[in-house]
């Protein structure tokens, strides 16, 4: 299984070759987000939306909004289960990753509990988890 990371939904969503390609070419059928991710990109659009100050700009974020919810019909979307509420305390526990932002915990808690390889282009944050499969597709 790959879970994609925020990062790069929103550089599939923008279009980018080299994610289409490599998500083509991919052998893996098992390809989604987790639960968090699906928030964060839903929160953006949002905010956005509700951030518009003129008519042209609600219209603009009510389309991004659309065909963003129309993006994630077509991902599997991962969620929390009991394995990965157990690898977030673990990793929560861990005074190495005091400072690590609790949505990327959530994140790397889902992908340890499916055994996921984490598509990400973060990988000098989510290097600090130990057994945490990680791989770019944006950057060579």
């Amino acid at each position: 299984m790959h879970l994609l990371d925020t990062n790069i939904v929103s550089a599939l969503y923008a279009g980018n070759e080299r994610v289409i390609r490599r998500l083509q070419n991919l052998d893996d059928p098992q390809v989604g987000i987790t639960i968090i991710t699906k928030v964060e990109l839903l929160r953006g659009r949002i905010d956005y939306l509700l951030k518009a100050t003129d008519g042209e700009s609600l219209l603009r974020a009510q389309t991004l909004l659309a065909r963003t919810e129309q993006l994630l019909d077509e991902l599997e979307i991962i969620p929390f289960e009991q394995t990965a509420i157990a690898q977030f305390e673990r990793l929560k526990a861990q005074k190495s990753l005091r400072k690590f932002g609790r949505s990327d915990l959530l994140i790397a808690s889902i992908a340890l509990a499916n055994r996921a390889t984490l598509v990400t282009r973060n990988l000098k944050d989510f290097q600090q988890i130990a057994n945490l499969k990680l791989v770019n597709w944006l950057d060579r």
